[in-house]
């Protein structure tokens, strides 16, 4: 069975139902949101979101010995930056659950 994507309109559409608000604030809102966690991430913030979740930038260390794995060849990574999401209580709870079959 394929999942199905939850896009941002139709999260927009979703909240536009529920609360009847103008789908183009919703969706500057929305926008804005999306910024102000990016500001963060480039500002080597943590964004917290409580009852969600946790988004930060860890450090990867980089390596002389990798392989790309298209082409096999050995090439070297550097130092870079990677995003982490560490999901909130709440929802490590109801992935467990969807996994179980409740």
């Amino acid at each position: 069975m394929a999942k199905q994507k939850l896009t941002k309109a139709t999260i927009i559409e979703n909240l536009h139902e529920q609360l009847g608000f103008n789908r183009n604030e919703i969706h500057r809102v929305i926008d804005s949101f999306f910024e102000e966690v990016k500001k963060g991430l480039n500002d080597d913030q943590i964004i917290e979101l409580r009852g969600f979740g946790t988004f930060e930038i860890r450090t990867r260390k980089g390596r002389e010995k990798a392989r790309n794995p298209k082409t096999g060849n050995m090439v070297s990574v550097k130092t870079h930056g990677v995003a982490v999401f560490r999901p909130g209580k709440n929802i490590k709870e109801m992935a467990w659950d969807i996994r179980q079959g409740k």
